[in-house]
């Protein structure tokens, strides 16, 4: 049996949730499985981890790594069973691959089953296909979501778009990111073979903004890498690494993207509120991530409360450095106003970190008992909940016992087992 996956998401350099979930699933799918022959899409060419799935781990090196093709134009790759192989689907615009040339892949060469990590269907795709949903915030709090009108730059082949889609969907949908958020994911719920929600709350949401058959919906939880995030000793490499970002002495951290739905600048505001009630309180607070939405009034919070020298913005770290923010710090701390999943919560719980989060969304369900909770809409309760952490050890250890017990419930290979059983079931 021939099964497709769309990898365009686990090839970003940059990645964060969605893609770290796609790039690890192909990785472990390609040590557990021998018998199926898979076709990886992409966009551009397969670099990284994604060239060479027979290792443990995998970092990408200074030089540039070979991209070679065979006789019939896929991309070599190399894995456990030789089972795997790439295939770049040129597509001369910067939007609407999936639903272009992926879906002309479809309708010209198309595997026995479509697997899609994250969230798009393609308009023509086979019978058999399954898709990873990870969260629908954009529904119940699009003010956290930047708007954008899809299409180049140039204003009339945008609004020529935007008729098209109107056309398309008979009016319910413009061209915007928003829109084709809401259209994408009402489609895959309705054309899906089967859908996979990474949470019990993920697929609740689904059940009640699109009043999907929750029997169509398979909750699978997302891991992490365990050769990767786990208590580290060695203090002087921990010191070695974080002396490249500039940063020392005790902190808090915070890991994922510097955003509005992430929470933020309220999360500035709390930790102004904190240090300000609490003079002898000198850790500071490091913020680990890309920049999204929401990050200009991040960095208006930072000079507004003059904490310019205690909040440190490292920018986005790749994964073979992230292990020893999380051992050096204090505390985790994970404001998010909405999460489907939210994976730095078990990358910390692995590392031993003790963690103060919001009691939003699918994150109870994530962490358990494992953590210190406030309320994400009250940046006094936050405030106090931080405070709580910074002083009070015996809370600290008692959470990290917690966190070392119910992050075994999480790996990316039970992952790729189940996933494999949704996507080869009968």
């Amino acid at each position: 049996m021939i099964i497709g996956i769309d990898a365009s998401r686990a090839n970003r350099e940059h990645k964060s949730g969605t893609e770290w979930y796609s790039y690890y699933l192909i990785r472990w799918l390609a040590k557990i499985d021998k018998q199926n022959k898979y076709i990886l899409y992409t966009d551009k060419p397969l670099i990284g981890g994604l060239l060479n799935l027979t290792t443990i781990q995998h970092f990408s090196s200074a030089s540039k790594e070979e991209i070679r093709y065979d006789q019939e134009g896929y991309q070599i790759i190399k894995s456990p069973f030789n089972n795997f192989r790439a295939k770049v689907l040129n597509w001369p615009f910067y939007f609407f691959w999936t639903q272009g040339r992926l879906s002309l892949e479809m309708l010209i060469n198309r595997p026995n089953i479509l697997f899609v990590p994250a969230h798009t269907l393609p308009l023509i795709h086979p019978s058999k296909s399954i898709v990873t949903i990870h969260d629908i915030g954009f529904e119940r709090y699009r003010r956290f979501y930047r708007k954008e009108q899809m299409g180049s730059g140039n204003i009339k082949a945008k609004k020529i778009i935007n008729i098209l889609v109107k056309l398309f969907t008979f009016g319910k949908y413009n061209a915007d990111s928003i829109d084709y958020l809401r259209w994408s994911t009402e489609y895959a719920l309705k054309k899906a073979d089967k859908v996979i929600a990474v949470s019990n709350f993920t697929k609740k949401e689904l059940k009640y903004f699109y009043q999907t058959d929750g029997d169509k919906i398979k909750v699978i939880y997302n891991g992490y890498n365990k050769y990767l995030y786990k208590q580290i000793k060695d203090r002087s490499k921990a010191n070695e690494v974080l002396a490249k970002y500039d940063i020392e002495g005790s902190y808090l951290l915070y890991v994922g993207r510097i955003e509005k739905k992430k929470n933020i600048p309220a999360l500035i505001e709390a930790f102004a509120i904190m240090r300000e009630n609490n003079k002898n309180i000198k850790y500071k607070l490091v913020l680990v991530g890309d920049a999204s939405f929401g990050y200009d009034e991040a960095n208006y919070m930072i000079r507004e409360f003059g904490l310019d020298n205690e909040v440190l913005m490292s920018g986005w770290v790749p994964e073979k450095d992230l292990p020893y923010f999380y051992n050096r710090a204090t505390a985790f701390v994970f404001p998010s106003n909405y999460e489907g999943f939210g994976i730095p919560l078990i990358q910390a719980m692995a590392c031993g970190v003790p963690i103060v989060t919001s009691r939003a969304s699918s994150i109870p369900e994530v962490v358990g008992d494992a953590a210190l909770f406030f309320d994400a809409s009250d940046i006094r309760s936050m405030a106090k909940a931080i405070e709580r952490i910074m002083v009070d050890v015996n809370l600290r250890s008692r959470l990290i016992k917690l966190g070392q017990e119910r992050v075994k419930d999480f790996s990316w290979e039970k992952c790729a087992r189940q996933t494999l059983r949704e996507i080869c079931y009968k």
